[in-house]
């Protein structure tokens, strides 16, 4: 059997792992929850919450990151979902050395991201929302494919999840599964250790949530994080799969 791999790109607060549960209540998926996450840490030494946890957690090498998300999929599994975070990718990997995966990107207005993201951590920089990295792989895979790759809008799942989600797994070349819109409450087996920091939203939940609230109001510092991010989610956003 031949795994379809799937990496998604996205950036942190982007309904990233909402996402990865949606694609974790298919019976035929494995997911896997930001493998460069270790080594992102270890490279940066960036002061993120349970930042030594994580270290000691993960293979922390690069290559052999790389190697085992082209590797054999967990579980034999017909699809593999990879949440991956584009800012984490500071090291020697890259996109085109993931070879056989398809590659997708999760965006979300850096308002709403910087907004949710400053709730958790002190220091958030434009670097941390990952839209540069992502605008990077995305135009290397429209040149490696001919045409735009899979872009998805976060508030776009929020509004319609069952239209939007059928019309990803058409993009991805894989079945719509209508048992992706709902799942069981709790944390899983294939979270990372940072989850009981970062999901308490996500452990409470059993499906998507409701379309978002209008704009935060941000402060001087937070606005000028997300307005440096501005001109890439826009980029991005011209090629998402619309409602």
């Amino acid at each position: 059997m031949t795994t379809v791999r799937i990496a998604m790109w996205s950036g942190p607060r982007n309904l990233s792992t909402a996402m990865m549960r949606s694609f974790g209540s298919r019976a035929d998926t494995f997911v896997t929850d930001e493998p460069f996450y270790g080594a992102y840490l270890k490279a940066t030494g960036d002061p993120q919450p349970m930042a030594d946890a994580v270290i000691a957690d993960m293979d922390c090498d690069w290559t052999g990151v790389a190697r085992s998300m082209t590797g054999p999929c967990p579980a034999g599994k017909a699809v593999w979902y990879q949440k991956h975070m584009a800012h984490h990718m500071v090291g020697p990997v890259a996109h085109h050395d993931l070879p056989g995966l398809r590659h997708a990107f999760l965006i979300r207005d850096p308002a709403r991201v910087v907004a949710s993201y400053a709730a958790k951590r002190e220091a958030v920089r434009p670097e941390h929302l990952g839209t540069a990295k992502q605008v990077e792989y995305f135009d290397r895979e429209a040149d490696r494919l001919g045409h735009a790759p899979p872009v998805v809008d976060s508030a776009d799942i929020l509004r319609d999840p069952a239209n939007m989600l059928a019309r990803l797994c058409e993009a991805l070349g894989i079945a719509w599964d209508p048992a992706m819109l709902h799942w069981q409450a709790g944390l899983r087996d294939t979270d990372g250790i940072w989850a009981s920091h970062w999901y308490d939203a996500v452990a409470a939940s059993t499906g998507f949530g409701a379309p978002d609230k209008p704009m935060p109001d941000l402060d001087p510092a937070a606005r000028a994080v997300a307005d440096a991010c501005r001109a890439d989610y826009d980029y991005l956003a011209r090629h998402k799969i619309s409602i």
